[in-house]
């Protein structure tokens, strides 16, 4: 399978952002405000941008002017949507072969400058764009002293396949 690679991937990125939501949704709300405002603000700003990528990917307009939108959602209505496109991604990379992969797309950005990438790129920007802003929430649990879950590819396939823990 040529993108077995990226279909790891993104069942990572779903698995990871999971262990992520369900952490902050134990942290207390009144004694950390600012830090979960901060939290949600960046995730908000991870999902916003894998919907503006997806819309991208589809051909379609994403409707957004900016990458983070104005309100903030609550942390839980929040952990649907992105569970949501998080599933969209791995039904997509599931069932795209190699040839449209290398696709150029151009397309806008939300500053209006315009780019082109190929739908691989596109697809790996949603990963490491995302991987890059959960390890910035993950600062942000370390600042009120709790421990962010280990957003690690390496502990995301030995927890799916305990087997690769086999010499």
């Amino acid at each position: 399978m040529p993108n077995a690679a990226l279909q790891s991937l993104f069942a990572q990125k779903s698995w990871a952002n999971n262990e992520l939501f369900n952490l902050l949704s134990t942290v207390d709300t009144a004694q950390h405000a600012e830090a979960l405002h901060t939290a949600t603000r960046t995730l908000n700003h991870i999902h916003v941008v894998d919907q503006i990528f997806r819309a991208h990917l589809l051909g379609e307009s994403h409707g957004f002017t900016a990458t983070n939108t104005e309100a903030t959602p609550e942390l839980g209505e929040l952990q649907f949507a992105v569970a949501e496109t998080d599933a969209w991604f791995e039904h997509y990379v599931a069932a795209i072969s190699a040839e449209p992969l290398a696709e150029r797309i151009s397309f806008r950005f939300t500053d209006g400058d315009t780019g082109t990438m190929t739908r691989e790129e596109m697809l790996l920007h949603v990963i490491t764009h995302g991987s890059y802003h959960r390890g910035n929430v993950g600062q942000v649990l370390k600042s009120i002293s709790v421990s962010p879950p280990r957003d690690l590819l390496t502990k995301f396939l030995h927890v799916r396949e305990p087997s690769r823990r086999q010499a």
